[in-house]
Formats: C-alpha cells, structure tokens, sequence
C-alpha cells in the first residue's frame, strides 16, 4: 500500500505531526512565510495526498487543480476565507476547519481587550515603565466601569456566545445582531436581545463587538457611516476578520475624538497594521492571539490531523464534524 504523503505549511504543535507519522503518514513541514504564494503551495504539494494549511495559504481553483492527487485540506483555522469552497465541491476536494475549539480561548481575548481599553491599561503600564508613575491621583488614567453597560454583538455564532456569557458575568446586557436569531431559551440564559435593525443597534450600546463570519456582506459592516452612528463613548472590540472593519475609518474616529477607543486582534490586510491606527489613542493591538493557548492550538491540531486521517482512509465524510466542503 503507498504511503500517504501530507504538507503541514508550518510548525504546529509536534504531538499533531508524531500522531500521522505513527500512524503511517509520510510528513513534510514548511517554512513559516513561504508557502504564501499559488506558485510555492502548487510545488510543494506536487506529489501530497492531503495538506494541514494555514490562513496565510491561497488555496484557491488554480492550486486544486493542480494538485489533482490532493484529497483533503484541513485548515488551521475556524475561518476559511483563505479556501475556494466552491471550487472544492466542483472538484471533489475536502476541506475542514478547527470550530469550536478556539471559542473560550477567542472570547478571552475579547474581554480582555475591553478591559485593556476601558482601564486605559496599557497606557498606564507603559508610563509606569517610563519611570512616569508619581503616585496615585485622582484624574490619573480614568476610564469606564463594565457594570451596568450595554453591549452590541455583530455575529452570534459559537464564539459571539461565549463572548456574551462572559460580558453577563460582568453585569452587561447585549444587543445581537445575527443572520438569524438564536432560540429565546439561550437568549434569555445570556441577557441578550435580538436587534433585526444594525444601525439601530450601534445607537444604543456602550460597547461593540464584531464576531461575525467575513463574507461579501459583512465586508466592512463597519464603515465610516455606521461609525457615525455610534456615540463617542464607544469601544469597539474585533476579534473577527479584519475587513469587517473599515481600518482607515476607524482611525480616523479614534483620533478625531468620536470614539472612546478599540481593540483589535485582526487587521485588514495582516501581517501589515494601518500606520493611522499606530497613532490611535487609547487603542490596544495584538498580533492575532485569540487562539494562542497550548489547549486550543493542540485541541485545532489534532483536529486536523484527524480531518486529514479519516478523509485518506476513506471514512464516512457526514461523520467528520468539522468538514465544510
């Protein structure tokens, strides 16, 4: 029987790897940042069965096909905006995702952005480290309370949940806006209310969270209009896709004063970050960490590794969860 040939794009975490080998799966692993490219993926996989791919990873028509012997892509990812899907279905290629896994680790990151920014910590740290720090006063770093705000999520998927469970336990009420509405049961267990109308939405909260799938549609549903909407009290968290958000626009409110500040763990066009949003005040930027615990990057490791083992030994697509195309 021919050994089964699989690419990993980049280093995940060994124990994923050690598993296919042991499990008789001939495995060679990239260099980060170089299989960035339709060209570099097409060569490297020239002679795979099956391939672990990141987001940075064009797997576009053009890689499918040529790359005929390649069955499944199991992306590292719980997006995948980086995959044809329809070009996948056509051609009878698989591909899955990592949901699920990375839900409680993301919504972590979402809450502590809104505390990063509402406590003003990171400035305060950095002049702490300046040598700045004289003592406590009284107007010194002055920020909001999270008790008894009101909060306004744009997407109410897996990880928008798990974001709104934590912003309850903080004494915050949510307004959802979603493609559907969830059953009234986990509405009421979360303190959410369904908002049909988004602009709507965005004139009667504290804080906004974005959480939402990139799609055509939701391209930029933040934009400079619906920036306007918003009172200048506002924080807005993304711990979605960048291109939710309209990133110059954003800048532009934050220093213009007509928004109170922002978290962001995804950028428009990543690993490149606006230079205007470099000079935003009182905004907290971190290198899409939502993920990054060694439970989850395990956890969307294995289920990788086992999407890419179950595809190449024939089983049952319908009993692979994560399979989206």
């Amino acid at each position: 029987m021919a050994v089964h040939k699989i690419l990993i794009t980049e280093q995940i975490d060994q124990r994923a790897i050690d598993f296919l080998s042991e499990q008789g799966f001939e495995i060679s692993v990239g260099t980060r940042g170089k299989l960035n490219t339709e060209d570099a993926l097409i060569e490297a996989l020239h002679d795979c069965d099956g391939a672990i791919t990141m987001l940075s990873n064009p797997i576009s028509r053009r890689v499918m096909e040529s790359c005929p012997n390649v069955k499944v892509f199991a992306n590292y990812a719980v997006g995948f905006n980086n995959v044809d899907v329809i070009a996948a279905k056509e051609l009878g290629v698989r591909v899955s995702n990592t949901p699920d896994v990375l839900s409680e680790a993301t919504a972590d990151i979402a809450l502590s952005l809104l505390l990063g920014v509402s406590r003003k910590i990171v400035e305060a740290e950095s002049d702490l480290r300046k040598g700045k720090f004289d003592g406590w006063h009284p107007n010194g770093y002055v920020g909001v309370e999270l008790f008894g705000k009101k909060a306004g999520m744009i997407g109410m998927g897996r990880i928008g949940k798990a974001i709104v469970r934590r912003l309850k336990g903080f004494g915050i009420t949510t307004l959802y806006h979603n493609r559907n509405r969830i059953d009234i049961q986990t509405e009421q267990n979360l303190d959410a209310t369904f908002t049909a109308d988004l602009d709507e939405m965005l004139t009667n909260i504290d804080f906004l969270f974005l959480s939402c799938p990139l799609t055509p549609e939701t391209h930029h549903i933040i934009n400079a209009s619906r920036l306007s909407k918003l009172d200048p009290k506002v924080i807005i968290i993304n711990t979605g896709r960048g291109p939710l958000i309209d990133e110059a626009a954003l800048a532009e409110s934050l220093i213009d004063g007509k928004l109170a500040g922002a978290g962001l763990d995804v950028f428009e066009r990543e690993p490149e970050i606006h230079p205007l949003l470099l000079k935003a005040p009182n905004t907290l930027l971190l290198p899409h960490i939502g993920s990054a615990t060694r439970e989850t990057r395990f956890n969307m490791a294995m289920l990788c590794a086992n999407s890419v083992l179950k595809i190449l030994r024939g089983e049952n697509p319908n009993l692979i969860s994560n399979l989206i195309a």
